[in-house]
């Protein structure tokens, strides 16, 4: 089941009609409060969120799902300048798409959040970088024994760094494994995500230890030779 945050009845009405088409079940929430009400009595798979609600910016309720729940979040919002998604990417939201959509493209898009989400096979259950313990199984992160709390994507972006450590790992390459066929010119997600991934593993994230900056190419996850 998916929820629609969207004060705008017509497109919450074109959503809830081509997801029903998908066989897919929806609710739709009007505003944030009535979102706040739903969120705790059912179980979603994903939200739909726009960002100007009656009763308040929906980057506010990024972070109050971000508090409890991994599920993926999308936002479908008219507002389109580069600080302003960045700054949802930034509160955990695992996409952003733009007025006018298409509602097939937004549907497969929460399908490569869900698979983010719900995490790949991997070839071993956990792996081990100085202070950092990341297990795939429970999907979770610990530094030096404390639990770090990662969105889904990030965790997703760290499991892929952890599993191909000291290589050279492009900005094409990594959006196409970690979000998905479609992503690959998407470099302001992953700049954002390597940020906010840096503040939550890094010591100094002027002078990263774990996710070193290739210079026009991409990213390398250092992990010293034993």
């Amino acid at each position: 089941m998916i929820l629609i945050v969207e004060d705008d009845r017509a497109i919450a009405t074109l959503l809830a009609r081509f997801f029903e088409q998908e066989h897919t079940k929806t609710l739709v929430a009007n505003s944030k409060s009535v979102a706040l009400r739903l969120l705790p009595t059912h179980s979603f798979e994903a939200v739909i969120l726009d960002l100007g609600l009656p009763d308040g910016d929906g980057k506010t309720l990024i972070q109050t799902i971000r508090k409890d729940l991994n599920i993926p979040i999308i936002i479908l919002s008219a507002r389109h300048e580069e600080a302003e998604i960045i700054a949802c990417l930034d509160l955990g939201a695992d996409d952003y798409v733009t007025k006018p959509f298409s509602t097939k493209e937004l549907f497969a898009r929460i399908r490569s959040a869900s698979r983010r989400s719900s995490g790949t096979p991997a070839t071993q259950n956990s792996y081990t970088v100085g202070e950092l313990a990341l297990n795939t199984q429970n999907h979770t992160l610990t530094k030096n024994a404390i639990p770090i709390k990662l969105t889904p994507t990030e965790f997703s972006l760290l499991e892929f760094f952890m599993r191909h450590p000291n290589q050279v790992l492009t900005h094409k390459h990594i959006l196409k494994e970690v979000w998905g066929v479609g992503y690959q010119t998407q470099t302001q997600y992953l700049r954002t995500y390597i940020n906010t991934l840096r503040k939550k593993i890094e010591m100094d994230t002027t002078r990263p230890k774990y996710i070193q900056t290739e210079s026009s190419i991409g990213y390398r996850f250092f992990q010293l030779q034993e």
